[in-house]
């Protein structure tokens, strides 16, 4: 039986105090031959805690099974090797040829074993980036992009829609802002946005994101097939931030109702990741990111128009259409070229302004085919939506042109007095002019704008105003005559009829 540390200790402190193997087994109380057999195991170099292996019938057929391993690089199951070990007259059992195969089998990987040299990053030379699987939102899937600057270990995660390349790039390039620079290298996977095919081993990197890499003053780079190692801090950022962000059973997270509390939750995560001291740095990321942002190469002004989304032209009417729908733009665009982005749930729509840079001019929610987007704050000259043009104001007689020099009321007032019907309209403006100059431009233009906000066009009507401002009364709430209202007593006086 084999003897524990403690009773091996004791038998061995019981030999040095004694010297003799007989007083030793009398005061350890074990026997002489087993007091023997740990002292010349001790005196002969070998670990008197460790078990000798005892003689096995498979020893001798041990070579061979090494060989087959070596042949087979490791891949040889133990029940072949078992079969051809029984035909060269091995008698023992299949789970001694497994306990020998498997020995082998480590004993030849240890040898082929990677080995790897330590990686000491250095300040503004690499950015990893990896996709991980997001919440769904609704019964929609989403993506987060996790990026990672290796020397300060900031980490961005820019929730998404998709992974494609334009999302990419966007992705990219708001990660570069965010950071403040461009690094050397920007390592990740073999994606087909990255790279297209491989020939010999060689990767085909796409041509757009070579392009991208350009724009930037970065190298874009992939790692090795299933070779995770190369890019682990990456793929670490995924883990933890689908840890923390995506709801499961574990973290008892609550589901996302819309995809702005997804991107608000991935700002958050983001600042208190990179406020908190790194555990292999033992620094703040934050801090660090001030260093790293010094050796940084500097972000073109322009972001990469593969960002921007993808190009429209904008229409006579204004508008643009992006997946069969049609999106309004502010004035000023007729004819030029826009680039639309989806984010999120909306629709960024980014062109060069009057000054010459590229910004940002509208933001629509994203609708369905058949439901325009038209804002009618983009449509200045034709209020209430009308999709018909508004006749212009063009006075031309000496009359017209004194009636409208009144004021905006004036105007405001024929404009609406003339769809109304009303009669006598010009000795009523050649009254108006007559009051303006009696009592000034100024009252006059604010009794017609009172008049056409209430519709009152009757001969007195004007006069009646000008009565009521002269008094100083407060212009109360402007009541139409319609079904609606009535001038006529209330018949609460009948209410003591009979009393």
């Amino acid at each position: 039986m084999t003897k524990s540390d403690t009773e091996i200790m004791e038998i061995l402190e019981a030999y040095d105090l004694t010297g003799t193997v007989w007083s030793a087994a009398a005061l350890a109380g074990h026997d002489p031959k087993t007091v023997k057999r740990y002292v010349e195991a001790r005196n002969g170099g070998r670990n008197p805690y460790e078990r000798e292996p005892r003689p096995k019938m498979i020893d001798a057929f041990l070579e061979k099974v090494e060989e087959w391993v070596e042949q087979s690089k490791a891949t040889i199951r133990a029940d072949v090797v078992h079969e051809k070990l029984v035909k060269m007259g091995y008698r023992g059992s299949a789970r001694s040829t497994r306990r020998a195969v498997n020995a082998a089998k480590l004993a030849w990987k240890a040898g082929k074993r990677r080995t790897y040299r330590p990686w000491i990053p250095e300040p503004g030379r690499w950015l990893q980036f990896d996709w991980g699987e997001g919440p769904r939102i609704g019964s929609r899937r989403t993506w987060l992009f996790c990026a990672w600057l290796s020397w300060s270990r900031f980490r961005v995660v820019i929730p998404v829609w998709d992974c494609t390349l334009g999302t990419l790039v966007a992705c990219l390039d708001t990660t570069l802002r965010r950071i403040g620079g461009a690094p050397t290298y920007v390592l990740t996977d073999n994606a087909k946005t990255v790279t297209v095919e491989h020939i010999a081993g060689i990767p085909v990197r796409h041509p757009q994101m070579v392009a991208a890499g350009r724009h930037y003053g970065c190298q874009v780079v992939s790692c090795v097939p299933y070779d995770p190692e190369s890019k682990g801090g990456a793929e670490a950022t995924v883990r933890i931030a689908k840890a923390d962000l995506v709801p499961t059973d574990a973290n008892l997270l609550a589901a996302y109702d819309t995809f702005a509390e997804l991107a608000d939750a991935c700002l958050t995560w983001c600042d208190a990741v990179n406020s908190r001291r790194h555990r292999a740095t033992g620094q703040i990321p934050a801090s660090r990111l001030d260093v790293e942002r010094t050796t940084l190469h500097v972000l073109p002004i322009e972001p990469l128009a593969l960002a921007l989304g993808e190009e429209r032209l904008v229409g006579s009417d204004r508008t643009i259409s992006f997946n069969s729908v049609r999106y309004s733009t502010p004035p000023g665009y007729t004819g030029a070229k826009v680039w639309c982005r989806v984010v999120g749930e909306e629709l960024s729509i980014t062109a060069r302004t009057n000054s010459g840079d590229l910004s940002e001019i509208w933001r629509h929610q994203l609708s369905t085919p058949g439901v325009p987007q038209i804002i009618d704050e983009h449509y200045p000259d034709h209020p209430d939506g009308r999709s018909i043009h508004q006749p212009r104001l063009r006075p031309r007689s000496e009359a017209e042109i004194a009636f409208v020099g009144i004021g905006p009321g004036a105007g405001r007032w024929l404009k609406e007095a003339g769809p109304a019907g009303a009669v006598r309209i010009r000795a009523k403006m050649a009254r108006a002019v007559e009051l303006a100059t009696v009592l000034g431009n100024d009252h006059v233009d604010q009794a017609l704008g009172l008049a056409a906000t209430a519709g009152r066009f009757a001969d007195d009507d004007l006069l009646s105003i000008l009565g009521h401002i002269a008094d100083s009364k407060p212009a109360g709430e402007v009541v139409r005559a319609d079904e609606s209202h009535s001038v006529q007593n209330g018949t609460i006086g009948w209410q003591a009829l009979g009393r």
